[in-house]
């Protein structure tokens, strides 16, 4: 059971009746709107703007209205907002230049007048909605301040091949096989420059290209390309390099060859 709220806290709870809010919703519903301020400052000095991110302030939102208004629904609805926030594939993307601060600021100015008058007038949920402006309007206004603009690299070339390669902690990188050969995938969630790729165990070097044979210098967050491995190929080797870097990354896939797989034996 949960224990109401008391203290300077108190005055808003009696606000946003007829539903109780707790102290424990009060602080969960902070922490996250904290952690995705956080979120979007890290992003930024990765030279990242927020696009499915934002829908975290609605959800955020739904939180503090489902026991306002008594309707559990909305608790569902704006969890699972976050989760689409936190979890959707393209929650930042890789921009040039930095989010314009006009409709923050506009947006803070408004909403902080705003804010005053839901509170005189016991506007539970007026109150709600200037709340995720305020919040859209700190977002934009600090991935404004954090935002680097990402440096001018030139496209990797096959001296790429002879660089001490990194191998990153987590794959950026996935492959999947098809009769049309091995689908690589960026799952990074930024461009990711190509460099050039070559069967597993064999000194080759090929350019990385789209299933309609164009060649390609960098894959988007999400983007395939497709290597031609025969049926006799054991794995593939790509080299690429992040967006904001200059480092040689190494993806390394292997796999059991088609032709043998009816002689593979497991221990």
């Amino acid at each position: 059971m949960t224990e109401p709220v008391s203290g300077p806290v108190q005055q808003l709870a009696a606000l946003l009746a007829p539903g109780e809010l707790t102290t424990p919703l009060l602080l969960v519903t902070a922490l996250i709107a904290g952690y995705w301020l956080l979120r979007i400052g890290q992003a930024a000095r990765r030279s990242l703007i927020p696009r499915a991110a934002l829908w975290a302030v609605p959800g955020l939102a739904l939180l503090l209205l489902a026991p306002v208004l008594d309707v559990p629904a909305l608790f569902g609805l704006g969890a699972a907002l976050l989760l689409l926030a936190e979890y959707w594939p393209a929650a930042f993307v890789p921009a040039t230049r930095r989010l314009d601060t006009g409709w923050p600021l506009v947006g803070l100015l408004v909403g902080g007048g705003a804010t005053v008058s839901a509170w005189r007038g016991g506007d539970a949920v007026l109150l709600a909605v200037v709340g995720t402006v305020l919040l859209l309007s700190v977002g934009g206004l600090l991935s404004a301040a954090l935002f680097r603009a990402p440096a001018s690299r030139a496209p990797l070339g096959f001296g790429s091949r002879w660089k001490t390669p990194v191998t990153p902690p987590w794959p950026e990188l996935s492959v999947t096989l098809s009769e049309r050969g091995a689908h690589l995938r960026n799952v990074s969630g930024g461009r990711l420059r190509v460099a050039g790729w070559s069967p597993a165990g064999v000194n080759a070097w090929y350019r990385v290209r789209t299933e309609t044979g164009e060649a390609l210098a960098e894959l988007a967050a999400g983007q395939e390309a497709v290597l031609p491995v025969s049926v006799y190929d054991s794995g593939v080797r790509v080299w690429y390099a992040p967006a904001r870097t200059q480092a040689t990354h190494l993806f390394r896939a292997d796999w059991t060859p088609p032709a043998y797989a009816e002689h593979r034996v497991l221990n």
